[in-house]
């Protein structure tokens, strides 16, 4: 089955305007999540729509909620993101950054108490398609070890950028700082996959292949080891700390908390104007110089070229906007118990 991205953002609006969501949020968050599942990103997708949809219904998130600055200066805000949806706090965050790199060269927006800003990737590339850098790093409740402990220590705090590529795709790349992210884990014990035995750390601090045991009893690994744990707490830092939003423990759990409560999630948002920094002129010469010498390093085997972050998520989305998205069983599961907690139709036959 095949989902043409339309269809599928059609149907994400139509669940979010049943909790309440103006038209302009819908248009955000679908547009979102959509592209997600359109680059092939099924764990950061329309499967994370139901548990939205719970939260706002239950009042943790906040429908009308309307993201403000509640300090700024020349190239700097704190935005309180009003326990929205994180696709609209992180969204209007990013878009300010963009708006202080436009003065200052750069600019930095720390997102705080805002609701699961799903994949980072997303906001990054909002930057680049502005011409711009963009680095976007997150927190999250601890779920992941930290080398040496025997449980989880900080989230699994992602970290993304997208570089803007004059007459290509952008440079994209995001990225738990755990070894994999949970919703890898929850995807592969959901469809009896095995897990593999670098993704998990058991109560006991060793390596475990129980993925019935995440998230309450194991945590996740971090990523290369003490580098992965210093990048997630770099993360910690730059979201949580500088803002003065929640850190670690005092973030909550959007998918296991009762509904009722806020997740009080953090983010930053980084913006570069590297037209302007470098000139226009310069940058692209060199930036296509650097993507031309990656793509044409020799490979190690023939049939396999040498990519560039994001390369196979654009490719990806070009086939999805072509031919439509193959959704994952799990996640036609979540979007089916959506159209039967809302009373929605599911229109997939159109396509």
């Amino acid at each position: 089955m095949r989902i043409k991205p339309a269809v599928l953002v059609g149907f994400c609006r139509e669940a979010l305007a049943a909790v309440g969501l103006s038209k302009a949020d819908q248009a955000t968050v679908s547009g979102a999540l959509v592209l997600a599942d359109s680059m092939g990103v099924f764990t950061h997708g329309t499967k994370l729509l139901v548990g939205y949809l719970k939260r706002l219904q239950g009042g943790g998130y906040q429908a009308s909620g309307l993201p403000k600055i509640e300090r700024e200066g020349p190239a700097w805000a704190v935005v309180e993101g009003a326990h929205a949806l994180g696709q609209i706090g992180g969204t209007f965050a990013m878009n300010l950054a963009v708006e202080k790199a436009r003065i200052c060269g750069v600019g930095y927006v720390g997102l705080k108490n805002t609701g699961h800003i799903g994949a980072a990737g997303y906001y990054a590339v909002l930057a680049a398609q502005k011409e711009m850098a963009g680095m976007v790093l997150g927190n999250d409740r601890p779920s992941v070890a930290a080398p040496g402990s025997k449980g989880p220590v900080l989230g699994s705090n992602p970290l993304a950028y997208a570089v803007p590529v004059p007459g290509g795709d952008p440079i994209l790349l995001d990225m738990a700082t755990s070894a994999v992210a949970g919703g890898k884990v929850y995807a592969a014990f959901q469809r009896g996959e095995p897990i593999a035995d670098t993704w998990l750390i058991g109560h006991d601090g060793k390596p475990t292949t129980d993925g019935s045991l995440y998230p309450h009893q194991a945590a996740l690994a971090p990523m290369a080891g003490h580098k992965g744990y210093g990048i997630a707490l770099w993360a910690e830092i730059l979201s949580g700390v500088i803002p003065g939003g929640a850190i670690t423990c005092q973030v909550g759990s959007w998918m296991f908390d009762e509904p009722c409560k806020p997740s009080l999630h953090n983010a930053a948002f980084l913006a570069i104007d590297v037209m302007a920094i470098s000139n226009r002129d310069i940058y692209t010469k060199k930036i296509n110089h650097l993507v031309h010498e990656i793509q044409n390093s020799p490979p190690a085997e023939l049939s396999t070229p040498v990519l560039l972050p994001g390369q196979r998520e654009w490719a990806q989305k070009r086939s999805s906007d072509q031919n439509g998205i193959v959704l994952p069983e799990d996640v036609l599961a979540k979007l089916d118990e959506v159209a039967r907690e809302w009373n929605l139709n599911t229109p997939w036959t159109q396509v």
